[in-house]
């Protein structure tokens, strides 16, 4: 199992892009870019807590998500 953060979804949802999404969360564009990437294979709770209010977000299922990989087979 991965887990991945939605930041594509949420761009899209939002209506906004990823360097918006870095000002409002003062997160920086290039750890929100490996992020969309999947170049990055952590992430900060603070960071998603800090997207879930910038976005209004109550369900932490709409910024990150668990997806099974071809090991998991």
């Amino acid at each position: 199992m991965k887990i991945v953060v939605r930041i594509p979804e949420l761009l899209e949802v939002h209506n906004i892009s990823l360097r918006e999404l870095s000002r409002l969360t003062d997160i920086r564009h290039a750890t929100l870019s490996e992020l969309q990437n999947g170049k990055r294979e952590n992430i900060n709770f603070g960071h998603i807590e800090r997207i879930a209010g910038a976005l209004n977000i109550t369900d932490i299922r709409k910024i990150i998500d668990l997806t099974s990989t071809e090991n998991d087979k």
